[in-house]
């Protein structure tokens, strides 16, 4: 079986840092590993309109924003097909079909759906197409026949659901469908980073996000107002190191070469931490720190976003090309799905032939029961 990956990101705003180690980072590694046949990464447009219908021009004019952040990370277009999700019109109609496999309770249950909803206040109000959206993400996964899916911890609900609708289509109409492995972020802290402020989730609505084209001062600015320990009040104060925001982010990006580089009289991270816990470090040379340690590592997509952004034509195009392999694949995969489900009625030569034979023996016998009928009468 081809080893595929698929994943993506809705396009409501530029992806920060949180995405960057939940994700996209891996994204880049395991293209760069070539141990994958073939890399879909989806712009989620269409599932950005189920909570942004009033304003489309959000969701417009981001699409080039998640791109560029993208291609500046280093997804290569030669190797990962970037794509646009509402480009791919295959991608509805599977959707349209896998309802019938799921039960308004399943959708009501999913904790991922629980928590979005509640988030967004759709409490007595919700968008059905925001509703459904988990099944609309197993249709993503699916007609692809992506057998890896690299996402965040708070999606593992959701790959969860796509594995059941594949087990419910595949008993009902056979073998057809591929069902997909969830690849979690393998450093503890990148599985859900927080805010800079320490609310549990980094979010583009709190404003509390370091966005991957961030300048060099504004990543500054931010790193250095940065929620630590309340109670580490002085320099000689014990400090705790748990929920500490910025010992978080260190987790999530510090390398022992950052510290013989930045911090030369700490080995590691942990000896840093246990500085840090009996007290006598102080939070403003951590935080210089993970300012130099962020510098870094976001200087190189910096650079190459800004020579990008010289040619946004081209940048298009990529997303043109990608979105046309990813529909040839989904149109391969929805051809399948027809033919499983008995709905290929124009592609079925042996149904027409069939059918065909049936309707004429049928007026035979019509023909000879006339026949025997006028015989009789005689």
């Amino acid at each position: 079986m081809a080893k595929i990956i698929l994943t993506g990101d809705r396009p409501t705003g530029r992806l920060h840092i949180g995405h960057y180690v939940g994700s996209l980072r891996r994204r880049v590694q395991l293209q760069n590993t070539g141990d994958f046949d073939e890399i879909y990464i989806m712009i989620a447009d269409a599932q950005a309109l189920t909570d942004n219908m009033e304003n489309p021009e959000k969701v417009r004019e981001n699409i080039v924003e998640v791109a560029l952040d993208y291609l500046s990370a280093g997804l290569d277009p030669a190797r990962s097909s970037l794509f646009i999700q509402s480009q791919i019109p295959e991608l509805t109609e599977l959707s349209f079909y896998y309802m019938n496999l799921v039960t308004v309770a399943r959708l009501q249950r999913n904790p991922t759906v629980k928590s979005e909803i509640q988030m967004r206040n759709f409490e007595n109000s919700i968008p059905v197409g925001f509703f459904t959206y988990p099944i609309s993400q197993a249709a993503d996964i699916t007609a692809f026949k992506a057998t890896t899916v690299p996402v965040g911890e708070d999606q593992e609900p959701m790959i969860e659901q796509t594995r059941e609708i594949v087990r419910k289509f595949n008993y009902v109409y056979g073998e057809t469908l591929v069902e997909p492995e969830i690849l979690l972020p393998d450093n503890e802290a990148s599985m859900r980073l927080p805010g800079t402020d320490g609310q549990a989730k980094m979010s583009k609505s709190l404003g509390n996000c370091i966005y991957l084209s961030d300048d060099a001062a504004t990543v500054k600015k931010k790193v250095m107002s940065m929620f630590t320990d309340p109670g580490h009040l002085q320099i000689s104060d014990p400090g705790k190191v748990e929920g500490n925001t910025v010992f978080t982010y260190l987790d999530a990006f510090s390398t022992k070469a950052h510290f013989e580089e930045y911090l030369p009289e700490y080995q590691d991270l942990e000896e840093l931490k246990a500085h840090y816990r009996r007290g006598g470090l102080g939070d403003v040379k951590v935080k210089k720190f993970l300012n130099n340690v962020l510098q870094e590592t976001l200087e190189p997509i910096r650079q190459r976003r800004a020579q990008y952004e010289k040619d946004i034509p081209y940048v298009y195009e990529v997303l043109k090309k990608g979105s046309e392999t990813a529909e040839n694949k989904a149109a391969q995969t929805l051809s399948e799905v027809r033919r499983a489900m008995r709905i290929d009625y124009f592609d079925d030569e042996e149904l027409i032939r069939r059918q065909q034979q049936a309707f004429n023996e049928r007026k035979a016998r019509e023909v000879e029961g006339r026949r025997r009928g006028r015989g009789g009468r005689k």
